[in-house]
């Protein structure tokens, strides 16, 4: 039960912020409107998206439909794998929690909207990146975790396996 507890919480904050965050923006600004935070670097601003990350399959029928499906699909996949976890792997719980959380405040959007709202606008001058939300850094930063924790459990259990070597030989 233990390893349930960090992951809901995690997953309650997670889409509880993100929910949160897109209703202020939808109640606060008109759609395409920008505020400056840092000039030429970070700005707030309205827009909703359709597709996937950068737009991807916005125009098609089929869109809904597709994103809908996959994201119960990437739900199933993760409390499955939650399950096989063991309760001390803390890190890669609270990544999950945050994938998770991620994944549902989108979907979230998609069953209400159609669409999901976007306000996060991170740019060099007039370079920008596509903008994003609270759901979209979750799933970031969770996905960032559990490849670090990944990479350092390899490493503990490569150690571990160089230190027995050296012990028996």
């Amino acid at each position: 039960m233990g390893k349930l507890r960090l992951v809901s919480l995690t997953v309650v904050i997670g889409v509880v912020l993100d929910q949160l965050s897109k209703l202020y923006i939808d109640s606060h600004f008109k759609l395409y409107e920008s505020v400056t935070v840092l000039e030429n670097f970070f700005h707030i601003t309205y827009i909703r998206n359709r597709g996937a990350a950068f737009g991807i399959l916005s125009d098609s029928p089929l869109r809904l439909p597709f994103f809908i499906f996959v994201t119960l699909v990437a739900i199933v996949g993760i409390l499955w794998y939650l399950r096989q976890m063991q309760a001390g792997q803390k890190l890669s719980q609270l990544a999950l929690g945050l994938i998770l959380s991620g994944a549902i405040g989108n979907l979230i959007d998609r069953v209400r909207f159609g669409e999901v709202v976007d306000f996060i606008d991170v740019h060099w001058y007039s370079h920008h990146w596509p903008a994003f939300n609270v759901a979209d850094s979750a799933i970031c930063i969770g996905v960032g975790l559990l490849l670090f924790d990944s990479w350092r459990t390899e490493r503990l259990i490569r150690q571990t396996r160089e230190e027995t070597s050296d012990s028996q030989g």
